[in-house]
């Protein structure tokens, strides 16, 4: 696969996450800092390494259901995987500036 290819994959697997919202909070995964890794390897299965804003989060599992189910979704995803990781541990710092202007937090 292109290089141009990865990419463009990429590219619309970020577009996708940002379409998926946090439940507790009004801003969408990505933009909130959760997603840390994105790769595509060159059968284009696809690892999504992420965190959660506190490891007891209640929404869990809706979450990644749905972050998994729509990423597989993607055309030319052969098959997603979720990595749940915790460290390091995410905070407020990890938010796009869009995410925290959004919150009123700049």
């Amino acid at each position: 696969m292109a290089e141009n290819d990865f990419m463009a994959l990429e590219s619309e697997i970020v577009k996708t996450l940002k379409t998926i919202f946090d439940p507790e909070i009004p801003v969408n995964v990505y933009d909130l800092g959760l997603i840390y890794s994105i790769d595509v390897n060159d059968n284009n299965n696809v690892e999504i390494k992420m965190t959660l804003t506190a490891p007891n989060c209640p929404m869990a599992d809706q979450l990644l259901s749905e972050i998994h189910n729509k990423t597989n979704e993607i055309e030319g995803v052969n098959e997603a995987k979720i990595n749940l990781v915790f460290d390091p541990p995410w905070d407020k710092s990890m938010m796009s500036e869009e995410a925290l202007l959004d919150l009123g937090l700049l």
